[in-house]
């Protein structure tokens, strides 16, 4: 019979005062060495960042900026530029959250109309030289028409706040990219536990905040699926200030008949090779856009599927028509921000159609010279067209050989 010998027991580290601060500490040593997540140089960093916005913020008090968020706002988007409004009101800065496209996913329109969260769709330039700055908040001027038009206006770039990929297309006085954060949301979260807002129970204002910033997590996660350390660590800070009962509310809306159209439409074109799935649903009105990235969410629920892409040609009257596309993926060795560019480059050098972050993506590509409404074979083989090239570009880096042109 083997003998175990009982292991011996672990004297304490004492301190003076007899408490345990130093067996705490090896204990603390032990785990950085064995790779821990190192959570106070993560409090470090935000408070850091923290303290330099402060700093930004009070070089321009009394003045007026404006928010800038992606031309069609998602839960992250909106709830960071409220959470951004709402700290800029502690330095008497006077700000409005602006986009220039449109809200259609009904949870979208949920969370403005519940929260009550005052919105300023931009459809002209002739208030923007009136703003004395603009803060870019979940996205770095690649996804808001309304970043050219500013600095036609001379409105200059003060801050930039975001969790995608790096895209280098703008520059700002103040810039915190952390590709780490899985949501906007989560960075903003931590500014205002590091003191730039602190939350009140019972105040009504910091209640709707809270309620956005929790959405605006849960909704960049997959309802906290892909979550890491950080997000639950912002989660945990601020569901003692949720409204539940909002929170709900939001969540419990429905697709819209056209949202289901469109997923219809992806379902019928989709083609599944190699766990992959590709789909072209054809024109879609420009209300409709947000449809897409809901259908590639769709497309996801499939058996072995791991990645889905959905695109379509977006119409708006009497205007541009782009393709848009939404990518979702749980492959880990595919990075959407780099295959998209590489796939579907750019108009220009660091220009480029698409790009993304961790697990998700999106692209736009206008349609330039051929845009326009024309008869019905014209529009058919306009979309015949660009749904053969878009299969084609993707398929190829993909790897895998596009059954179509065989």
């Amino acid at each position: 019979m083997q003998i175990i010998p009982d292991e011996p027991e672990l004297a304490p580290d004492l301190t003076e005062d007899g408490d345990m601060d130093g067996r705490e500490r090896k204990l603390r040593d032990v785990s950085a060495s064995a790779g821990a997540p190192d959570v106070s140089a993560d409090r470090d960093a935000t408070t850091a960042k923290g303290d330099e916005l402060a700093a930004l913020l009070s070089q321009h008090r009394g003045e007026r900026h404006i928010i800038v968020m992606q031309s069609f706002p998602d839960p992250d988007s909106i709830s960071s530029a409220l959470a951004h409004q709402m700290i800029c009101s502690r330095f008497d800065i006077q700000c409005e959250i602006a986009y220039d496209g449109a809200i259609s996913h009904l949870e979208n329109i949920a969370l403005v109309e519940l929260l009550k969260i005052p919105l300023l769709r931009v459809q002209d330039n002739d208030k923007l030289p009136s703003y004395q700055g603009s803060i870019f908040v979940d996205n770095q001027g690649t996804t808001s028409g309304l970043t050219e038009r500013l600095i036609s206006a001379g409105v200059p770039v003060l801050a930039i706040v975001d969790h995608h990929e790096l895209q280098n297309i703008i520059e700002a006085k103040f810039t915190d990219i952390r590709t780490d954060c899985s949501a906007t949301a989560t960075m903003y979260a931590e500014y205002m536990e590091g003191g730039l807002l602190r939350l009140e129970p019972g105040d009504v204002e910091h209640a709707r905040l809270a309620t956005a910033l929790m959405h605006g997590i849960r909704s960049e996660t997959g309802g906290l699926v892909r979550a890491d350390r950080r997000d639950f660590r912002a989660a945990g800070y601020l569901a003692e200030y949720v409204d539940l009962s909002a929170l709900l509310g939001i969540l419990s809306s429905q697709r819209s008949r056209h949202t289901m159209d469109v997923i219809h439409k992806a379902l019928k074109s989709r083609s599944v090779r190699d766990n992959y799935s590709v789909a072209g649903v054809g024109y879609i009105r420009y209300e409709d856009r947000d449809a897409i990235p809901q259908a590639a969410d769709f497309l996801m629920t499939e058996e072995y599927v791991h990645t889905a892409i959905v695109y379509g040609i977006v119409v708006k009257d009497g205007e541009r028509e782009f393709i848009v596309g939404s990518l979702r993926t749980r492959k880990p060795t595919l990075n959407p921000d780099s295959f998209l560019k590489d796939a579907l480059g750019g108009a220009a050098p660091g220009h480029y159609y698409g790009g993304g972050k961790r697990e998700a993506g999106g692209f736009e590509i206008p349609i330039g010279f051929l845009a326009g409404r024309h008869d019905e074979e014209y529009m058919t083989w306009k979309w015949r067209l660009y749904d053969e090239q878009i299969q084609r570009k993707l398929w190829a880096k993909l790897g895998v050989p596009d059954e179509r042109s065989e």
